[in-house]
């Protein structure tokens, strides 16, 4: 049941990115979430049977799964990384190729010296016994742990500075701290299972399922928000944009009227988007006004609304702007 969660989640995940993500040209994100969901979906019970049927039933969807697993934890970190400008030699090095490079061969070789039996939904634990699959599990979880690291302390950061939304930064600090105790409690289940010690290996069992869904809840909660955020900001903005174009369009035609400008000449105004119509609206407003040639003045209210349009294309405060500007016409948000 938690694979199946996880699995969803992360479909929800890639569905989100692809639609708030649009056009942006950085896809760290959006392959890391598709290589996870992807290796979360092939640990589903009946899926998984099924493939590795196909695949010959030596249990390889265990190592396609994994291997996919610690690709996206890679991306995953390359993608925190580039949203910060704090990238020290460590996180370089903890999210570059290299260590990626030697974590994948270690976790193959180990893989190819387990014992592997007939197709099975709980490898670890009908393998775990044997020194191969022990190095094969806490490979990948140390591997998991470098990453979750760099990503924690890029997460950090970014706290401290308090240049960015603080949800996604806070919630992909609490998924990585999360992430670091599920690699420690599989690390020590596998060192507990190696050794014979059955109920130590139990009894921290009992922690891994909610680690490791609350652990991609958060990251998934992280990944997202960032995106989901940036769009209700656009969204915001934008709508603010229409409510001073509306508000400066008789200003404007009232300048025109003494004063033509450019717009007339150009057909394509009309259908310009919001913000330009706006620049080249105040522009002209401006132009009127200053002309010694032209009698056009701006009475108090129209003073603010003409400011609170200027204001707002300098990207300061839009909906505070949008209401300054609907206070001095009296129009009602």
């Amino acid at each position: 049941m938690t694979q199946i969660l996880v699995s969803a989640l992360l479909w929800l995940l890639v569905l989100s990115l692809l639609i708030l993500r649009r056009g942006r040209a950085d896809r760290s994100i959006l392959w890391s979430a598709l290589t996870i969901a992807g290796a979360m979906t092939l640990n589903i019970d009946g899926l998984y049977r099924w493939v590795d049927h196909l695949l010959g039933g030596a249990n390889l969807v265990t190592l396609v799964a994994d291997l996919a697993l610690m690709l996206g934890i890679f991306f995953l970190g390359r993608a925190v990384a580039k949203a910060t400008e704090y990238r020290p030699r460590v996180v370089r090095f903890a999210l570059g190729r290299v260590v990626l490079s030697v974590a994948l061969v270690c976790t193959v070789v180990a893989f190819a010296f387990v014992d592997r039996g007939v197709t099975t939904t709980t490898f670890m634990l009908n393998f775990g016994t044997q020194p191969a699959a022990a190095a094969y599990s806490m490979t990948q979880f140390a591997y998991d742990a470098i990453v979750l690291t760099a990503m924690a302390a890029v997460a950090t950061r970014q706290i401290r500075l308090g240049r960015v939304d603080r949800l996604p930064a806070v919630s992909l600090l609490i998924g990585s701290a999360l992430g670091l105790v599920l690699a420690a409690v599989v690390i020590a289940m596998d060192i507990a299972h190696l050794v014979g010690d059955i109920s130590l290996m139990l009894g921290l069992g009992v922690a891994y399922s909610p680690l490791f869904l609350s652990t991609f809840l958060f990251l998934c909660l992280g990944l997202a928000s960032q995106p989901a955020m940036r769009w209700m900001r656009a969204r915001s903005r934008a709508s603010a944009t229409r409510r001073l174009v509306a508000q400066t369009t008789p200003i404007w035609q009232r300048a025109i009227l003494v004063r033509p400008g450019m717009s007339q000449q150009d057909a394509g105004f009309s259908a310009a988007d919001g913000e330009t119509r706006l620049h080249r609206q105040l522009v002209e407003i401006r132009d009127a006004a200053v002309d010694p040639r032209v009698l056009f003045e701006l009475s108090n209210a129209e003073s603010v609304i003409v400011d609170a349009a200027e204001a707002h294309l300098l990207g300061r405060g839009a909906d505070t702007n949008a209401r300054s500007a609907q206070a001095a016409t009296g129009a009602t948000p």
